[in-house]
């Protein structure tokens, strides 16, 4: 559960973050299975809270598959009493979990095993869960009624204790804490966290298929270096990272966290399906800064990854945050290095890893540090460790653009996975390629959590009320309302950009959602949606008509689209400085370079390239411009830019258009005869259709000879979209033509583009009037798929791409459009939902 409200609506959907391991072998081999409970009058009473549909988006099987759902989003308030999950009368293993380590209960993980492609229907329902197999553990233990000399603890038991801060003396092998730190557990292996100035990671093998640390260093510190009945430590860490530590890189050395003031851990849970720890490392002092550290681990059943969550906050709100984090593995003799691939997206995970005898029992081991690709700064090494040098995400300290948090002084963040992979686990990996085969699956799970549509009680009752102009209206001020409050106070000039983590900048992103609310003010008038649009236009131009943060040069037709929100704060408020911003974008269009048959690069660093979305960026705003400054001269250049997509873009076969048209048929993802990219991609197809309906708002109706081939394009895209729509659903997958392929998903922001164009070409004339029936059911379909009403009554957009293009390690390959994340309130999907609304609720009036 988001606990920063203003992140909801830019960072992932909280749907499916803690990532299961794949068994070896078949479906169940080697897999601790929980307890299946027999069925019972309970099964089937009382009603469910919430249905959930959970979709395994892979082709291969993925057993032990996490979902975890926040309760908020299952339509409960506070923590419940008790919750279960049903798959009819099969009962689903779960457990009520912290998910972020506060201290309160905020989220349902369940578990099941999915067949390739698979989709199960669950109920939640608010009864109590069944006990099943315990499948993970987190716990500390000190000694208890011995006494201290000097550094070492003489005498004593061992004790389980909640949360431990040692003394000031404690160092490594004092003999105080049971195998020297906290450690946590799936049943497939365990980790132990030094708690002392090595802040070394190290892995005890596990032979049982069953947690075992309560086994583990029970008559002190020799018993585990040898081969136990449950299995042994496995690695040497020395002064190294060990098996996926963390410190500092200083240009030439990994520093671990070592000077500092001391340490805290405390356990969170320790459950059947999840167990969770933190450890607080404070007044680390590193690079002339004092940092405070916290590392938040988490396991579930079944998977070797251990997720670690760590932020960094500094004393002083004003000190200079830390440029990096460095992540790595001890480096051993007679292993290999293995990297994942780096040309991929920037949102996809990659690793790296060793493999080889490096384990303590003379046999293989496998170790890995997983992480986005897109936080990599650099891989390199020192005398110790191997090492990824990561970037820190999150505001820098003072940011203004937290203001609205309350939070002055954020933390700085970094989210990765370590894993071990020891031969002499049950049913272990043997060899190095099985390892690597793994790893790339693994890669697959964290790409593609399982796929998951929620409806509450309150969600369905909200959707189905009779579908009326004011329904339609309704959806759209909800949405609006919850964005005003989430979103646009950080679309001004000095605001944060949290889906991409850096300062607000004038592009399509920024302006996009206050257009929206410009034409939902138009027909249901409300000052704060005008407020909105006018404070990020004010905030971005100065008086004498220059731009923040525009930069002409870098010929970006992403720039442009904000412009649509400068011509209209004009025409509201006749303010010269907006014309004046306005014109810098069309000198920018003057000179902006062009394919040989005329069409608008996308950027200058997509050299020769069209994308389908640069012309909704770029031409409804020319359109607009040449009408109100050039009497409608020039709309010549506009109507060409649809000509040339249409003529190089179009699939005559299917009636689809292509995302992108690469006229050198240089780049990895050009067919090298054609030139365009392999996918239809919905979004992008959306963006087009924006564009024509809205650039025939500006060019005269008696203009017939440039209006007809915009509204060719029109009637031809009603009939192809038809097509393509979902049946059962009444909206679009995110690949279109490609439905019954694993991964394929129901995609909420092309299907609310979808829909407004359909309502607008209807509003406007553009197509027949045989299309409402069926635009009113795509609408329809927008509320009862992708809406939901939280437990607080805010309204969710779910299940949106958060972004897709081609080049720099995007290949337009299907599995690329797959593995990109969904997410939730995004303004790419909640404006165009937000104006779908609007023109539906014109198309009833």
């Amino acid at each position: 559960m988001l606990k920063n409200p203003r992140v909801v609506y830019l960072v992932r959907q909280p749907l499916a973050l803690l990532i299961g391991g794949v068994c070896a072998g078949v479906l169940f081999s080697g897999c601790a299975k929980p307890v299946t409970p027999a069925n019972s009058a309970t099964a089937t009473a009382p009603a469910g809270l919430a249905t959930l549909t959970v979709t395994n988006p892979s082709a291969f099987a993925r057993p032990d598959s996490p979902v975890t759902v926040a309760f908020t989003d299952l339509g409960v308030v506070g923590t419940p009493g008790a919750l279960s999950v049903w798959a009819g009368a099969r009962e689903i293993p779960s457990q009520l979990i912290d998910s972020d380590g506060n201290g309160s209960l905020d989220s349902l993980l369940a578990m099941a095993d999915f067949a390739a492609g698979e989709q199960q229907q669950w109920q939640v329902k608010p009864i109590p869960a069944k006990t099943g197999v315990k499948r993970t553990a987190a716990e500390i233990s000190q000694k208890t009624g011995g006494e201290w000399q000097g550094k070492v603890y003489k005498g004593g038991t061992f004790e389980n204790v909640q949360s431990l801060t040692p003394p000031p003396q404690y160092t490594d092998h004092s003999e105080f804490i049971r195998y020297e730190g906290p450690g946590i557990e799936s049943d497939r292996v365990a980790y132990r966290i030094y708690l002392d100035w090595r802040n070394g990671f190290d892995i005890f093998g596990n032979i049982t298929g069953s947690p075992v640390l309560h086994q583990v260093g029970l008559d002190g510190y020799s018993s585990y270096h040898e081969m136990q009945p449950w299995g042994l430590d496995l690695l040497k860490v020395g002064k190294s990272l060990g098996a996926g530590g963390f410190g500092y890189w200083d240009g030439s050395a990994a520093q671990g966290v070592s000077v500092l003031k001391g340490h805290s851990a405390t356990i969170h849970q320790s459950g059947p399906l999840f167990s969770s720890l933190s450890i607080d490392y404070h007044d680390w002092q590193i690079a002339g800064r004092t940092l405070d550290v916290r590392a938040h681990l988490s396991m579930q059943a079944g998977s070797r990854l251990l997720r670690n969550q760590l932020e960094l906050k500094a004393p002083d709100a004003n000190a200079k945050p830390l440029d990096n984090l460095a992540i790595g593995l001890v480096k051993h003799d007679g292993t290999e290095l293995l990297q994942g691939s780096l040309d991929i997206s920037g949102h996809q995970y990659t690793y790296l890893a060793t493999y080889g005898k490096q384990s303590l029992n003379n046999d293989l081991l496998g170790m890995a540090v997983v992480f986005k690709r897109g936080k990599l700064q650099k891989l390199t090494a020192d005398a110790n460790s191997h090492v990824a040098v990561m970037e820190l995400t999150g505001l820098p300290p003072g940011k203004v653009g937290d203001a609205a948090s309350g939070n002055s002084n954020p933390a700085r963040k970094l989210d990765y996975y370590l894993l071990a992979a020891w031969q002499g686990e049950k049913n272990g990996i043997t060899n190095q390629a099985d390892f690597v085969a793994y790893l790339q699956q693994q890669l697959e799970i964290l790409d593609r959590p399982i796929r998951l549509k929620i409806s509450n009680a309150a969600t369905t009752a909200a959707v189905n009320k009779p579908l009326t102009a004011q329904q339609a209206l309704y959806w759209s001020q909800q949405l609006a309302n919850a964005g005003l409050q989430l979103q646009t106070p950080h679309y001004v000039w000095g605001g944060w950009d949290f889906e991409r983590e850096r300062p607000t900048t004038f592009e399509y992103t920024t302006g996009l959602l206050l257009q929206a609310y410009d034409d939902l003010h138009q027909l249901a008038p409300n000052p704060a949606y005008n407020q909105a649009m006018l404070q990020m236009a004010d905030s971005f131009v100065a008086a004498d008509g220059s731009i923040h943060s525009y930069q002409r040069d870098k010929f970006n037709i992403d720039s442009i689209n904000s412009g649509n929100v400068l011509l209209r704060a004009y025409e509201q408020t006749g303010d010269a400085k907006y014309q004046k911003a306005a014109a810098l974008l069309r000198e920018q269009l003057k000179d902006h370079p062009k394919t040989s048959n005329g069409a608008f690069w996308h950027k200058k660093v997509y050299p020769h390239q069209v994308w389908l979305d640069g012309v909704y960026m770029g031409i409804p705003f020319l359109a607009h411009h040449n009408q109100l400054f050039n009497n409608g001269q020039g709309l010549e250049e506009v109507v060409h830019e649809f000509v040339a997509v249409r003529d190089k873009l179009r699939d005559p076969a299917t009636g689809l258009y292509f995302h992108g048209w690469d006229e050198k048929k240089q780049q990895v993802w050009a067919n090298k005869t054609t030139g365009l990219s392999p996918e239809f991609w919905s979004r992008g197809i959306g963006w087009l259709a924006m564009a024509v309906v809205d650039t025939l708002d500006y060019i005269p109706r008696e203009r017939t000879d440039l209006r007809a081939p915009l509204q060719q394009m029109a009637q031809e895209l009603a009939v192809t979209l038809k097509a393509y729509v979902d049946p059962a659903s009444q909206v679009w997958y995110q690949i279109p033509n490609k439905p019954g392929l694993a991964g394929n998903y129901l995609e909420s922001s092309a299907s609310s583009m979808f829909v407004y164009f359909y309502a607008k070409a209807l509003n406007q004339g553009l197509i027949d009037r045989s299309y409402r029936d069926f635009t009113l059911q795509a609408y329809q379909g927008l509320l009862n798929q992708f809406v939901l009403v939280d437990a607080n009554g805010t309204a969710h957009l779910t299940q949106m791409v958060q972004v897709a293009g081609l080049g720099f390690g995007r290949d337009g390959s299907y599995d690329y459009y797959q593995n990109e994340p969904v997410i939730r309130d995004d303004a790419k999907g909640v404006a165009p939902f937000i104006m779908a609304g609007v023109q539906v609720a014109r198309l009833l009036q």
